[in-house]
């Protein structure tokens, strides 16, 4: 079945026409039913199968928590028929860019680079980057066997400024992997940090792993896309690869079941705060009725409880706690009560000036916000003057009646997620921040860099283009029509909030335990399951910390690779936790 386009009657003149040196290494003649383990789960080669039959059975194969993927699959009806109930055609496009003819780029990297994965760190970065885009994970430990590998190519990109890991690919030799008489190639999880600053780094990728195969001799190199990736599909198209009618199949599987199943189309609506927990419930066989979609309602069924939800508000949290959290002068009363630091407040009144200027010249700046929201709106950090707080203040009635001014602590935002009165996640949230290239504006700047964000997050942060960030520029020195000069960093926004385009740093491996004793005094304090702390702390790794507030409903999508979902359902049916850890282990020991 499927066998390669040109034939096997030709293979040996071909193969003495085509190899380099760079592929002595490879295997004589094409290998029967090929595969290869790439990490996220294995590529299989269709057009090496036996038999429509051969190929379903390998499928079968799929371990848990991986996605195998059959390419090549020239004949897809009949490989669907040999298994109906357990494949599906994957609605993905194929492309392909021409080796021979393709040129190099002009434009170099600016604030980054491009090389191969070198170290286990590294690894971890790249999966902290699978996580970010909602990808399969990897054991680190592969991407680290795999350094070396003639087979398998790694690349990633790593920031300049700062050693951190903003992008990776990964690229397939099928003349190594199976002893392809094409010569062909292929390019898989091309993923960028949602978070990164810098344009350019997905074309940077995907041009250095093409110049990789086309210095090695390969003729082609590959790629699939789903068929809805507009952005990627538009940076494809730029690189001049093209459509070609080549297809895979994938194995039904609760990572894919929204590929497969119209059931999915219900939670296709959902923000990614919902998603995640809805799609942790579906993995472990939970029943999930979305009650609406806008609004991020839905209801869990297991066994005989049911619990309605709202993203991470459930049944469990009681009205009382909402109404602490609610209000922001409230919620400081109780925590100060239960001993923690909190800055000093001033709710601003329609005459009080002095009161005003008294409180700066305590305090020397001050943050004004609304007692009552989310999200970041109508906060304003940093204010030195009583007319910018003053101007704040009208600003923030917008948001709410009741206005608070409060000092303004130094340091780092870090958010700390508490479920059922345990530390889960802690992470450290940085203001918006945009890198110079020399050509762009920084309004341009600041829509790419929005946009990136948004099609990371379903569209829940991006960059807002307004006084904030007009402020923020002014006090830079800047103008939203201003090039800004290539590596000059310049921030965007003083609040950390991700909604307004903020990242976020994990930091739950190295949180001081006085910071996470204090998160979970708040609360118990408050007497809430689930909730978002937040701190200003002088680094996660000291114990001093200012209260600042507490969420209710915070974003646990924001904080993968941490279990945040998994504990969020623990939370609701701590029998499911088992069952779910009963099927590993039966799998680990069938695999045994």
């Amino acid at each position: 079945m499927n066998e390669p386009r040109r034939g096997r009657t030709s293979y040996d003149h071909r193969l003495r026409k085509l190899r380099t040196p760079e592929h002595s290494d490879q295997p004589d003649y094409p290998v029967k039913n090929a595969s290869i383990n790439c990490g996220w789960g294995r590529l299989l080669f269709a057009n090496t199968f036996e038999s429509p039959e051969t190929l379903a059975a390998a499928m079968r194969a799929e371990g848990p928590d991986r996605r195998d993927i059959a390419f090549y699959v020239t004949d897809p009806h009949i490989v669907l028929a040999a298994a109906p109930q357990e494949i599906f055609l994957d609605p993905s496009h194929t492309f392909r860019l021409d080796l021979a003819t393709y040129r190099p780029g002009r434009r170099q990297p600016k604030g980054f680079f491009v090389r191969r994965l070198t170290s286990e760190t590294d690894a971890e970065d790249v999966n902290r980057i699978y996580a970010s885009r909602g990808m399969v994970q990897v054991q680190p430990s592969f991407f680290w066997s795999k350094r070396d590998s003639r087979a398998i190519t790694l690349f990633v990109a790593e920031e300049e400024a700062t050693g951190n890991i903003i992008g990776t690919v990964m690229g397939v030799d099928h003349a190594r992997a199976f002893a392809d008489p094409e010569l062909g190639s292929s390019l898989w999880c091309l993923a960028v940090d949602p978070q990164a600053r810098q344009p350019g780094i997905g074309e940077a990728l995907a041009r250095r792993l093409a110049e990789h195969f086309q210095a090695r001799g390969c003729a082609y190199m590959d790629l699939s896309v789903l068929h809805d990736n507009a952005d990627a599909i538009r940076l494809y198209e730029k690189l001049h690869f093209e459509r070609v009618p080549v297809y895979a199949v994938k194995r039904k599987n609760t990572i894919n079941e929204r590929l497969f199943t119209g059931s999915a189309d219900a939670f296709a609506d959902l923000n990614p705060y919902a998603r995640l927990i809805v799609d942790e419930a579906v993995r472990r066989g939970i029943n999930v009725d979305v009650t609406d979609a806008e609004g991020g309602f839905f209801r869990l069924t297991w066994g005989g409880r049911s619990v309605h939800c709202r993203e991470s508000l459930s049944e469990f949290t009681s009205g009382v706690a909402v109404s602490i959290c609610d209000d922001k002068a409230v919620t400081r009363r109780v925590v100060e009560r239960a001993g923690l630091v909190v800055p000093e407040q001033l709710e601003a009144e329609r005459d009080n000036r002095a009161a005003i200027a008294a409180f700066l010249e305590k305090h020397g700046s001050v943050v004004v916000k609304p007692a009552r929201g989310e999200q970041g709106r109508g906060v304003a950090v940093g204010l030195t003057t009583v007319d910018e707080v003053q101007a704040a203040v009208e600003y923030a009635k917008t948001q709410s009646d009741r206005v608070l001014i409060e000092q303004n602590v130094q340091g780092e935002d870090l958010r700390l997620i508490v479920i059922d009165f345990r530390l889960v996640a802690a992470a450290v949230r940085r203001p918006a921040r945009i890198v110079g290239d020399g050509q762009l504006s920084i309004n341009d700047l600041i829509e790419r860099q929005s946009r990136r964000r948004a099609a990371a997050t379903g569209g829940e942060s991006k960059i807002p283009i307004d006084e904030e960030t007009l402020r923020c520029l002014a006090a830079n020195g800047y103008t939203l029509d201003d090039i800004l000069p290539e590596a000059v960093e310049v921030p965007v926004r003083r609040t950390a909030n991700l909604h307004t385009g903020g990242t976020i740093h994990d930091v739950t491996g190295e949180v001081h335990s006085r910071l996470v004793d204090a998160a979970v005094t708040a609360a118990k304090a408050i007497n809430i399951p689930v909730v978002g702390i937040d701190f200003m702390v002088k680094s996660p790794r000291q114990p001093d910390y200012a209260f600042i507030e507490a969420n209710e409903r915070p974003g646990l999508a924001n904080h993968e690779p941490q279990p945040t979902a998994e504990r969020f359902v623990d939370l609701l049916f701590p029998r499911s936790a088992r069952v779910a850890q009963d099927d590993r282990m039966k799998y680990a020991a069938n695999q045994a």
